[in-house]
C-alpha cells in the first residue's frame, strides 16, 4: 500500500471517527441537560464520546504502522515534541496555579498536545523535504 492509499484510508477513518464523536457529545449532552438520572447512568452517557475518539486513535496508530520510515521517524519527532511541550507547559502551569492563576481544567491536556503535535509535524516535514 502506497502512502496516498495510507492517507485516503485514514482521512475516511478519521473523518467517519470526529463525525461520530460530535453526534455522540451532541446526543450526550441533550440527554444529560434534559433529564433526570442516576449518577452511574450519568457517568456512562457521559464516556460515551470516548468511543468514536478510541476508533480515530486506533486509525493514527493504523496509519502510522503502514507508512514509511521516513513518515514514521517524521511522527516520532513531532509526537516526542508534543508530549515534551504539553509536559513543560501543565508542568510550569502547576507553579502559577500556586500563586493563584487559575486551575487548568484537564479537559485541554489531550486537545495541548494535538495542537502541539500538529505544529511540530507541519515543522518536520518541512525539514525532510
Amino acid at each position: 500500500m502506497n502512502q496516498n492509499q495510507i492517507l485516503k484510508r485514514y482521512y475516511k477513518e478519521f473523518v467517519t471517527g470526529m463525525t461520530a464523536y460530535v453526534v455522540a457529545l451532541i446526543v450526550s449532552l441533550l440527554v444529560l441537560n434534559n433529564t433526570e438520572l442516576p449518577q452511574m447512568t450519568k457517568i456512562v452517557i457521559v464516556l460515551i464520546p470516548i468511543v468514536p475518539v478510541v476508533f480515530v486513535l486506533l486509525a493514527i496508530l493504523r496509519a502510522l504502522r503502514d507508512s514509511d520510515e521516513l513518515v514514521q521517524r517524521i511522527q516520532l519527532q513531532a509526537v516526542t515534541f508534543s508530549s515534551i511541550a504539553t509536559g513543560l507547559v501543565t508542568f510550569s502551569y502547576g507553579f502559577l496555579e500556586g500563586i493563584g492563576f487559575p486551575k487548568l481544567p484537564t479537559l485541554w491536556i489531550l486537545p495541548m498536545m494535538f495542537l502541539f503535535w500538529g505544529i511540530s509535524l507541519s515543522y518536520f516535514n518541512r525539514k525532510y523535504q
